[in-house]
């Protein structure tokens, strides 16, 4: 927290003009794309503060909240084309709902990962994680797919606004293009 806190106050000190900055973003466009601390869309998009709405969440899925975004990001704040991008090397590519809510109703301490995962048995799990779709996923290209494609075909979602498809190479930092636009 002490880090945080002071790194928020060096970046207050010099905050200036940033203060006039518009709500709608300048360039119009909105990311949707994984948590993973790896990536950093303004540096793979060449965002600024201000420029694009950029949406995070495991695996950068097309969840019904990330719908949600990205269909305000549009009506109400005017974006006209939207990025799906997903990554390699991502952990939603390393277990399943299965595992996830087994896991879970063992234990709510962190799983160890060696290949298979591991968990402490600490009795402290619960059986809630059964009522939810982690929207893991194996093929990484499909997931990109099946992701604009419940974007695309969402009934909020006009059918001007092009969506883009890419897979963030994280040890090359390049864009690969998967879907042109739908």
């Amino acid at each position: 927290m002490d880090e945080v806190l002071a790194a928020n106050e060096e970046y207050a000190s010099a905050f200036g003009d940033k203060a006039n900055l518009a709500l709608p973003p300048s360039r119009h466009f909105a990311i949707l794309t994984c948590m993973d601390a790896r990536l950093d869309p303004a540096k793979y998009a060449g965002l600024s503060e201000g420029d694009a709405h950029v949406i995070r969440n495991a695996g950068g899925r097309a969840s019904d909240d990330a719908i949600r975004s990205l269909i305000i990001s549009y009506k109400f704040l005017g974006t006209k084309e939207w990025f799906v991008i997903h990554h390699t090397d991502c952990g939603m590519q390393l277990f399943d709902n299965e595992i996830a809510s087994d896991l879970l109703s063992q234990s709510l301490k962190t799983a160890q990962f060696d290949g298979e995962w591991h968990d402490t048995n600490d009795s402290t799990g619960s059986d809630e994680g059964k009522y939810i779709n982690f929207l893991a996923f194996k093929d990484l290209e499909k997931s990109v797919i099946e992701d604009v494609t419940r974007i695309r075909n969402h009934p909020l979602v006009p059918k001007e606004i092009p969506i883009y498809g890419y897979i963030f190479d994280v040890k090359a930092g390049k864009l690969i293009g998967v879907v042109k636009s739908i």
